[in-house]
């Protein structure tokens, strides 16, 4: 099949994010429009919570690109601001950077079981690099065979936990961590479906903003956690999809254990999106997430629901 057949196609690939927004190919790269995926909440190209296989920026064989992107999340008793860059080497190598900014602010709720000094409009922030490969196959020009296109990745996150710190202290959480995945991408062209499934290596909590691992009897080991993407053309310029990832829940044994009980629960993540592109240079996307119970012990067991937008640009 002729790969310039599949531009319709292709935009779902790239419109399938809901942490961030694609930009269309630059006319004077040879890459198909849309193929370079959308930066994730951690920065590697993909899904909004999910890596994808493919490498981020429009850059083809032979070149270099870099995108940089902007997220922000409201939930019930939080929000997340993220922003970053990636860089795509040769259509073979991926390297991203992100700074997370989570306003904790419930967590102020803390120094009524404990003294942590947890100071109003409390902030987490994290720094994330991380570095994908691409190892076979073409999710776009090999759409029309069975082998998926298949990359590996690492992510390595540094927590800043400011005044939160004596919490952490307490939970026996690391500082800092680093995450291992595989992902397989592969678009049914006939159906116009992109599917991706992700295998992440982690022992992350909340994503790293908690920090990694925790004291006994929590887990302070790694797991392999399941993440599932899929994306649905509606029409050349418009896709709807829904994403979700699995989470280790390494807090919650210590919370039962410290007379919480399920006050240090975590939940697994999901999302359903919208996604339209107006122009080449820009798309939009909105979404609603579903983040489950971060920290339920503060939150009166609520579970943290809302909204989610996105934009990414690239060079």
């Amino acid at each position: 099949m002729n790969a310039l057949s599949l531009p319709p196609l292709v935009a779902a690939l790239a419109l399938s994010g809901v942490w961030a927004l694609p930009l269309a190919a630059q006319a004077e790269t040879g890459k198909l429009l849309l193929t370079g995926g959308v930066s994730t909440v951690s920065g590697p190209a993909g899904g909004g919570m999910v890596p994808w296989a493919v490498i981020g920026t429009q850059a083809t064989e032979g070149e270099v690109g870099v995108t940089a992107h902007a997220t922000r999340v409201g939930t019930l008793d939080y929000a997340l601001k993220s922003y970053g860059a990636t860089v795509g080497v040769h259509d073979r190598v991926e390297v991203s950077v992100a700074r997370q900014d989570f306003d904790a602010g419930a967590a102020v709720a803390l120094n009524a079981i404990a003294p942590f000094g947890v100071e109003p409009g409390a902030r987490l922030k994290m720094d994330i690099v991380g570095v994908k490969v691409k190892l076979l196959g073409d999710a776009i020009l090999e759409a029309h065979t069975l082998i998926p296109q298949v990359a590996v990745g690492v992510e390595h996150k540094r927590l800043h936990a400011g005044s939160l710190g004596n919490v952490l202290d307490f939970l026996g959480t690391d500082r800092s961590g680093t995450d291992l995945y595989v992902s397989a991408s592969k678009l049914l062209l006939d159906k116009g479906l992109l599917l991706t499934g992700t295998l992440r290596y982690t022992r992350a909590n909340q994503n790293g903003l908690l920090g990694f691992g925790a004291a006994g009897p929590g887990r302070d080991g790694y797991s392999l956690q399941p993440e599932i993407s899929v994306a649905y053309l509606l029409r050349r310029d418009l896709a709807i999809g829904a994403e979700y990832r699995f989470k280790p829940d390494n807090l919650r044994a210590l919370g039962e254990a410290a007379g919480l009980g399920n006050g240090l629960q975590e939940d697994d993540w999901k999302d359903v999106f919208i996604a339209w592109a107006p122009h080449k240079s820009l798309s939009l996307t909105l979404a609603y997430v579903d983040l489950g119970r971060i920290v339920p012990g503060i939150t009166r067991n609520k579970r943290q629901t809302g909204w989610y937008v996105s934009a990414q640009a690239g060079f």
